[in-house]
């Protein structure tokens, strides 16, 4: 009789034990925890055991107990893998907000802005010089064509066809990945702002498109001017008028290593199938990266009567219909403006 007692005394102790147990567990995996005074950046490493992040993240201030947080990623959550990645903590979490977090893979991602207008090279050096990841690396996975082998078969790179626009990459992206997702931000805006201007995909049309829409790009300063001066140079196709487009005169200078700023007469006679004073039409690639504003101006040129135009010196341009016109204007926002620039700098 007396063991009997014992063994029922002895039986609910375990269960008062138990039920503090269960009510400590809710109340600490309720509780928000931040054991650090500075926002904390933890790198994850590919392969690290679920029980090492967790005491990492103990040792951190992170977590309270990493043992409690084990538990509750085993025997609640079904014990789901941990990301590998960059985190940053800077608020107070209940240890289940810690583990979602870890669970999907919410890394710090760092920012970077490519602007229309670049080259391949120019891309690849930006995007190293931002610290994400090697120039000749970069490089080679944009001089891959087959990432738009549907769109522009004839592409021998991928010159025009990375997107420029803010991207945000984690820490230790690949080059690939990341050209990847340029090329990936072009086909959405062919399936986005081109389609709903009625741009149907065509592998035919496409090249013209991006290679025209390429030299508005580099020749425009001025979002309101871009689908005039695509008007211009869609009149000079028509008519069979060599363009006469410096920008494709400095892209064949820069493939030739010999652009130094600037361009100077004897350049315009070049032999390259980039030098449109010496080859009439487009020319055989794209020169740079356009934005969706200078494709939708090559998409939609203006009905327009001009044949020439000449920069005002302030990102503006002045067009006209008749050489002797744009003679005109040259003598007015070229040769005066600047005689009378260098005079006035010069009495400084």
């Amino acid at each position: 009789m007396r063991l009997l007692r014992w063994t029922a005394v002895f039986v609910l102790l375990v269960i008062l034990a138990g039920g503090a147990a269960v009510w400590w567990a809710r109340r600490e995996l309720a509780r928000p925890h931040a054991g650090y005074d500075e926002p904390q950046l933890i790198q994850i490493e590919p392969g690290t055991s679920a029980a090492a992040i967790l005491e990492r993240l103990e040792a951190r201030g992170v977590l309270a107990n990493a043992d409690l947080a084990r538990l509750y990623l085993v025997y609640v959550l079904g014990e789901p893998s941990l990301k590998a990645g960059e985190y940053r903590f800077e608020s107070p979490l209940t240890p289940p907000e810690v583990l979602d977090k870890l669970i999907a893979g919410e890394v710090v991602t760092y920012r970077v802005t490519v602007v229309e207008g670049l080259t391949v090279e120019e891309t690849a050096r930006h995007l190293a010089d931002a610290g994400f990841g090697d120039f000749e690396r970069f490089l080679e996975e944009m001089s891959e064509p087959s990432r738009i082998a549907d769109l522009d078969p004839e592409a021998e790179d991928l010159e025009g066809y990375l997107f420029p626009d803010t991207y945000a990459f984690a820490r230790g992206t690949g080059e690939a990945e990341i050209v990847d997702a340029m090329v990936r931000s072009f086909r959405d805006r062919l399936e986005g702002e081109l389609a709903a201007a009625g741009y149907e995909q065509s592998p035919e049309t496409l090249r013209e498109l991006v290679v025209l829409a390429s030299i508005v790009e580099k020749e425009a300063a001025l979002d309101e001017e871009r689908p005039t001066i695509a008007g211009v140079y869609a009149n000079r196709l028509e008519r069979g008028i060599a363009l006469y487009a410096d920008p494709t005169v400095i892209f064949a200078l820069k493939r030739l290593g010999r652009w130094d700023g600037n361009i100077r007469k004897p350049d315009l006679q070049i032999d390259s199938p980039y030098n449109t004073y010496r080859y009439p039409g487009l020319p055989p690639g794209p020169i740079c990266s356009p934005g969706v504003a200078s494709l939708l101006a090559a998409l939609e040129p203006a009905d327009v009567p001009y044949i020439y135009f000449v920069s005002r010196n302030d990102g503006s341009h002045v067009f006209a219909t008749t050489l002797a016109e744009h003679n005109r204007n040259v003598d007015e926002w070229q040769k005066r403006y600047w005689r009378e620039r260098w005079a006035r700098e010069g009495q400084r």
